[in-house]
């Protein structure tokens, strides 16, 4: 609006605000017809937020104690079980797409993967299996032998 009272061009504001063309003379018009009060802003884009910032809080809460507290029987979150915790509490169902965004954008929560570590697993007993019967495997059945490449190759007991 000051752009346009100074008497700037459309292309001009379009140039000097990075917006296109089309949207600084959308702005013109709405100037032109409605004054300052045309131009205002809407307060927020989009939809209003299902979740209150104190619903999103306790929902937070819930997440930090962890899946076993939420009953969940291992202490891995997953976007469903998430979903179910925020649905038990709030009433509110998300898809797993709609739940990722609150985690990501209104939570500040990144991604994690788990580190693949078995728990029964017995590095002991896997260094030994590598060390005495890997080479084993690894030669091969008839390895002790050596042989050939070549299919045509005559042995010692060929016909006359």
């Amino acid at each position: 609006m000051e752009l346009f009272e100074a008497g700037a061009r459309q292309a001009d504001v379009a140039a000097e605000l990075e917006v296109s063309a089309q949207t600084a003379s959308r702005w013109y018009r709405a100037w032109q017809t409605g004054g300052r009060e045309a131009l205002a802003g809407a307060d927020r884009l989009g939809r209003t937020p299902q979740l209150s910032d104190e619903q999103l809080a306790e929902v937070e809460a819930a997440l930090l104690e962890g899946p076993k507290a939420n009953g969940f029987g291992t202490d891995l979150w997953t976007l469903a079980r998430v979903g179910e915790v925020i649905e038990r509490m709030t009433g509110v169902r998300y898809t797993l797409s709609q739940t990722w965004l609150i985690l990501r954008q209104r939570l500040g929560w990144t991604r994690q993967r788990p580190a693949r570590r078995a728990v029964e697993r017995d590095d002991a007993a896997i260094e030994a299996w590598v060390k005495q019967d890997w080479p084993g495997i690894k030669r091969g059945p008839g390895a002790a032998a050596p042989g050939s490449a070549s299919r045509t190759k005559a042995d010692s007991r060929s016909c006359p």
